[in-house]
C-alpha cells in the first residue's frame, strides 16, 4: 500500500489566522492557506482545500481515463481535464463542497464520440479520487500539545 502525506501548520483563529500546507511526500512545496482567501472569489495566490481536491481529481481522472481508453482499443494523444470544485454556504449550516464539474477535452485515436463519452463516464465513476469523494470511512487521532 502506498501512503502519501501532506501536513498543515495553522496559526491563529479561523478569520484572522493562516497556515501552510506542505506536500510532504513529494517535497514539492509549501503553500499558504487562509480562510478569507478560501471563502472569497479572489484567491490572491493562496491555495485552498478545494483547489487541492480539484488538482487531485483532475489528475486522477486523466490517469484513469488514459487506461480506459487503451483498454477500449484507443490511443490517447492528449487529454485536458479541468475540475471545478464549488465551495460555499451549506443550507443545513456551515459550509460545504456543493459540486465538482469536470470538463474534458481529448485527442484520441481509435474511438468515436460515443466510445469516448462512454469511457469518460467510466473514468468519472471509477477513478480512485471520484470513489473517495462519494464517501469513505474517516478515522481521527487527536491529542493536545
Amino acid at each position: 500500500m502506498t501512503i502519501r502525506t501532506a501536513r498543515t501548520a495553522w496559526d491563529g483563529t479561523l478569520a484572522e489566522g493562516s497556515g501552510q500546507v506542505e506536500l510532504t511526500s513529494s517535497g514539492r512545496g509549501t503553500f499558504e492557506v487562509s480562510w478569507p482567501r478560501r471563502s472569497e472569489e479572489d484567491a490572491a495566490g493562496v491555495t485552498s482545500p478545494e483547489e487541492l481536491i480539484a488538482a487531485a481529481h483532475s489528475s486522477c481522472f486523466a490517469m484513469q481515463l488514459s487506461a480506459l481508453i487503451a483498454a477500449a482499443g484507443g490511443t490517447p494523444h492528449s487529454l485536458e481535464v479541468t475540475a471545478d470544485v464549488s465551495f460555499g454556504p451549506d443550507p443545513a449550516g456551515g459550509f460545504h463542497i456543493s459540486g465538482i464539474a469536470i470538463t474534458l477535452r481529448g485527442e484520441v485515436e481509435g474511438l468515436d464520440e460515443a466510445g469516448f463519452a462512454s469511457v469518460a463516464e467510466d473514468a468519472k465513476r471509477t477513478c480512485p479520487v471520484s470513489k473517495a469523494l462519494t464517501g469513505v470511512p474517516i478515522t481521527l487521532s487527536a491529542s493536545l500539545a
